[in-house]
């Protein structure tokens, strides 16, 4: 795909964001990479999203370095170079402060798996990362954020769990596609959105088993699935 087809579906998957209500004002980020030409294309920093079109969408390289001078790229451009260089296999990533995610990742919890809906798209909790310390904070805030999703996921498979909450943030979603990525964004809030309401009714509730995870996890992904046509 050609970099300008490239930011269309950027610019797509920015204004989904936003259609979906995970985004408000300019609380949000969405990205592509284009790993043939080891190019990654990004929204532009604080253009409200009304306004926003495929030409304002950012090219930078791999290492986060803008080819051209037209637009600054999102704030949060480091953070998503360190998840496109660490996680080989992905082809976008998404930043929302999307409600009941980010409820989760300032309470410093993970989403557990409560229930199959979950299960369908999640194998495993989603987790929340440690928080980042002082010196992080104050010499290279917008990398370590990065770099603390990847620390979390250092046993953990980022294919079949592709979103992580960030200590006091929020949600960082990532997919194959641009397309994906906002799929799994959406996801995430809904389950999000189960979790919080099940904990407040029944706040001792247990993740379900392994067993029904899997079984739901695998009718829909790997070499085995029966879900679909």
């Amino acid at each position: 795909m050609s970099i300008d087809g490239l930011k269309q579906r950027v610019l797509a998957a920015n204004l989904e964001t936003v259609a979906r209500g995970l985004v408000i004002s300019t609380f949000g980020n969405a990205s592509g990479i284009d790993r043939s030409e080891g190019r990654i294309v990004i929204k532009p920093s604080g253009v409200p999203y009304a306004e926003m079109t495929a030409e304002q969408m950012v090219t930078t390289t791999l290492d986060a370095v803008p080819l051209d001078n037209r637009m600054k790229p999102s704030s949060d451009l480091l953070t998503h170079a360190v998840l496109y260089r660490a996680f080989e296999t992905i082809g976008a990533v998404i930043h929302t402060h999307s409600t009941y995610a980010t409820i989760f990742a300032q309470a410093g919890r993970p989403i557990p798996v409560l229930g199959t809906t979950h299960a369908d798209y999640f194998r495993g909790a989603i987790p929340v990362t440690r928080p980042l310390t002082v010196e992080e904070i104050e010499t290279r805030y917008v990398e370590a954020t990065g770099e603390v999703i990847v620390e979390t996921f250092e046993t953990l498979d980022p294919g079949e769990i592709p979103a992580a909450l960030v200590h006091g943030h929020g949600p960082f979603v990532w997919g194959e596609t641009p397309e994906a990525a906002v799929e799994n964004a959406f996801l995430l809030e809904e389950i999000a959105k189960m979790a919080w309401h099940t904990l407040t009714l029944a706040p001792a509730k247990e993740p379900i088993s392994d067993a029904l995870l899997d079984r739901h996890y695998l009718r829909k992904h790997g070499a085995g699935a029966t879900y679909g046509q």
